[in-house]
């Protein structure tokens, strides 16, 4: 039996990317060197190659020297107008293939359709350029494409457009473009794949068709190549190299001595648009000299490299490509590989490609074979979990802490995606009080302690409340070493009662008594603090024995007395205001924070048994400051002062016998007892005469018939004797 090499016409650069790099390496050998803005391909050697002509790369506008080179995938509209605002020296390198598409997005009414991926730098480009971002979708597979026209007809979208990636896979786009005019008949459809994309793809199905091996050159993360490799698995073994050193050659000798019967058998070689000419070269080089080395032992080969596939295998698994549903992997056999995207993690939130990226190489877990279509089904997540199991005994020995990601809320706890295994929390466990809800933590990162492991049934029981209290535990450990009065902390008020709250120091509550809480007079602390409030508080008192902190939370510099002693003094007249009133006597605020007392004794200058027959909480009062004892920051009030140096007006039954008099007197006399300015009571008892005049008793008896105003016992005796007019006359 021999072998013959057949090379796919269409492999390697197409006209796009070959034109970009032209266009680069121009500007690199007129300037010195330029920048391109991303990759310029993905090919990781020439990559390479093109950066030892001084043709870098750069992540964003701003980063570039010289000019900046768009590659063939094109940008977005909005970097281009950043570009040309900036003055940036450019060059547009972008495909004309790509151009187009650009263009029939841009005018698109309605909504638009992307058969792409939508990661991908030319996707992203192409959303860049419709005229609604809001109105653009990419999807990748049939399913995606079904759901999302039913949602459109359910929102009464009329105007469709769809468009495909450039390396979009020709058979499946054709399929969705049944799809689309199933469901749309007046749906707008552009077949906007490459031309050279859609030879490529038909060479690389025929050539597969009739060949015992395909081996497909170009970059791990290039789409183009990944289709190619997908195409070809469909009919023999591919092995996916980025050159040719990277051919497995005893891989290579195994796979052709599996061949069975005489004549002559076919190799296959393609590669991706971005893979460039001396790599193809290189392969075909490698391959040459594999199969015309006659000294190879096939069958000892075997020996030494066969694998067989059965059901619960352990096998190496090789990532040649990624979507949204499936991982497809290399097994080195004839059989294509596939790994569901829910058997790739115990996460149900995790997305393929952020489980494994192509060119990874896994360990799976056979879970079914189809000998008839070549399909092998595996389990990533089956061998991670075994493994999991594994570290999560090794955790639980050395009492390690291990973080996850909480996945569900199941009956009576929690399950935990940790260490590739699934770990249950039950709800006593999860630091949730019975009150709560265990739906808080799903989706959140969690820590915990692994409490029980049975490697058998693959079963890990976790606590996170474990977790919480030696966290808790080592937090009063370093709270108690370092503790000192004065030492101030911001806490959080857990609990208030009527003679203070205890605050949250971190680990250890400490108390604040209402009377520290603030220089105001209050009933409860429920006045000025709620639950969850924060607090700047200062250690006052600590015992470390019975475990209790005394905390003051009122400040100094706050301290209303200082500035009662700053702004008044003894003897001051004030207004106050009465806040209280107690069976001794009243309390009235001076400022917020002073009150002073006035005592029973100084609230009236007539004797009262009740202060509430004269003062209601409230009242605002004029008051005389008559002691401060600063010592015990206590102040004495006075009311009665100031009624006593009040002037006593004298009554209108006395003003009246007085005028009377001073009628019937003569001209000097009455002249002499004109009407008077006030006099207070002690002056008229030290003016009044020792005589009375004989008409005196005229004048009282006239008193006693008029109206007398009620006046008080000590009034009447303290009255001063007044000289009637008449008296003066007689003894002139």
């Amino acid at each position: 039996m021999s072998f013959e090499i057949k090379v796919a016409k269409t492999a390697g650069f197409c006209f796009g990317v070959r034109r970009a790099v032209e266009i680069a390496e121009k500007e690199a050998a007129k300037h010195g060197g330029c920048t391109t803005l991303g990759p310029l391909i993905h090919n990781e050697a020439e990559i390479a190659r093109l950066n030892g002509l001084g043709i870098m790369t750069a992540d964003s506008p701003d980063g570039a020297k010289g000019t900046l080179i768009i590659r063939s995938h094109g940008v977005p509209a909005r970097v281009t107008d950043y570009i040309e605002e900036k003055g940036y020296p450019y060059i547009d390198a972008t495909c004309p293939f790509v151009k187009k598409i650009h263009g029939i997005v841009a005018k698109a009414e309605g909504y638009v359709i992307i058969a792409g991926d939508a990661a991908h730098p030319e996707v992203e480009g192409i959303i860049g350029h419709c005229s609604d971002p809001g109105k653009v979708t990419a999807v990748q597979s049939a399913d995606e494409l079904e759901d999302l026209l039913k949602q459109m007809k359910t929102v009464g979208q009329n105007a469709l457009t769809m468009v495909a990636q450039t390396t979009f896979n020709s058979a499946k786009w054709k399929s969705f473009q049944e799809i689309a005019r199933k469901h749309y008949t007046n749906i707008s459809i552009f077949d906007t794949i490459c031309s050279a994309t859609a030879e490529r793809q038909e060479e690389a199905e025929r050539l597969s068709a009739e060949a015992s091996l395909m081996i497909v050159a170009g970059g791990k993360n290039s789409s183009n190549t990944q289709k190619l490799a997908q195409i070809c698995q469909k009919h023999c073994p591919v092995l996916f190299v980025q050159r040719g050193s990277d051919i497995d050659k005893a891989a290579v000798r195994l796979l052709l001595t599996e061949e069975k019967g005489g004549g002559t058998r076919n190799i296959g070689i393609t590669a991706g648009a971005s893979t460039p000419a001396y790599i193809i070269k290189e392969v075909h080089s490698i391959m040459s000299e594999i199969i015309k080395d006659e000294d190879i032992d096939f069958m000892a080969e075997v020996d030494k490299t066969f694998k067989k596939v059965y059901i619960g295998n352990r096998v190496k698994a090789y990532v040649v490509a990624v979507n949204s549903n499936e991982a497809v992997v290399d097994l080195g056999t004839k059989h294509s590989g596939y790994i569901p995207a829910d058997e790739l993690s115990q996460n149900p939130n995790d997305k393929p490609e952020d489980v494994v990226k192509v060119g990874d190489e896994i360990d799976a877990i056979v879970t079914s074979i189809n000998d008839a279509e070549g399909v092998v089904t595996l389990s990533k997540k089956r061998v991670d979990s075994v493994l999991g199991v594994e570290k999560m005994s090794a955790a639980m020995e050395a009492n390690e802490t291990v973080e996850g990601d909480v996945t569900a809320v199941v009956k009576g706890g929690i399950i935990v995606a940790a260490n590739g295994t699934r770990v249950f929390i039950p709800a006593s466990q999860t630091g949730v009080p019975r009150e709560g809800k265990l739906d808080n933590l799903l989706k959140t990162k969690v820590r915990f302690k692994v409490i029980e492991v049975t490697e058998a049934r693959g079963r890990v029981v976790g606590s996170i409340r474990m977790v919480n209290k030696e966290e808790r535990d080592a937090k009063r450990a370093a709270f108690w070493e370092n503790i000192e009065v004065g030492q101030k902390f911001t806490g959080e008020v857990k609990s208030i009662e009527s003679y203070g709250v205890f605050v949250d120091l971190g680990g250890v509550d400490g108390m604040v008594h209402s009377s520290e809480l603030t220089w105001s007079r209050i009933k409860h602390p429920k006045e000025i603090v709620n639950i969850g409030d924060k607090l700047d508080v200062f250690v006052k008192s600590f015992d470390p024995d019975k475990k209790r902190v005394s905390l003051g939370c009122k400040k100094d510099e706050d301290n209303p007395w200082l500035k009662f002693e700053q702004e008044y003094a003894e003897g001051d007249v004030i207004d106050a205001k009465v806040v209280s009133i107690t069976p001794f006597g009243a309390f009235a605020q001076i400022i917020p924070g002073v009150d002073g007392l006035i005592h029973i004794s100084q609230v009236s200058n007539e004797r009262i048994n009740n202060v509430a027959q004269v003062l209601t909480v409230g009242d605002e009062v004029k008051v005389k400051i008559i002691e401060i004892n600063s010592e015990a920051n206590r102040i004495s009030l006075s009311i009665r002062v100031l009624l006593e140096d009040a002037p006593v007006e004298d009554a209108p039954e006395e003003e009246a016998a007085e005028e009377a008099a001073v009628e019937e007197a003569p001209a000097e006399v009455a002249e002499e007892e004109a009407p008077k300015p006030k006099r207070t009571r002690k002056k008229k008892e030290e003016e009044a005469p020792a005589e009375e005049a004989p008409a005196e008793e005229a004048a009282e008896a006239a008193e006693e018939e008029a109206p007398k105003p009620k006046r008080t016992r000590k009034k009447k005796e303290e009255a001063p004797v007044e000289e009637a007019p008449a008296e003066e006359a007689t003894e002139e």
